[in-house]
């Protein structure tokens, strides 16, 4: 990884952590795969947009519902 990507994924993790109220350090609890059959789903807001078997990666469980995610595009 070259200094230049290290750099920017360092700047996406602080506007993850700026826009969700995070603190702390990030850490990847595990990682999942979007559902193949499912919908693919247009993100807004704080909605991350869903791709038919994207993995992406799970930061924390908030409740039933919902799971604080990231793609792998660090967004």
């Amino acid at each position: 990884m070259t200094l230049k990507e290290c750099k920017k994924e360092e700047k996406m993790d602080r506007e993850f952590q700026k826009k969700f109220k995070f603190k702390g350090s990030i850490k990847v609890l595990t990682q999942m795969m979007v559902d193949p059959a499912a919908a693919e789903k247009r993100g807004g807001g704080k909605n991350l947009p869903l791709r038919r078997g994207e993995i992406l990666d799970v930061i924390q469980f908030t409740n039933r519902e919902q799971i604080l995610c990231r793609n792998s595009q660090r967004k």
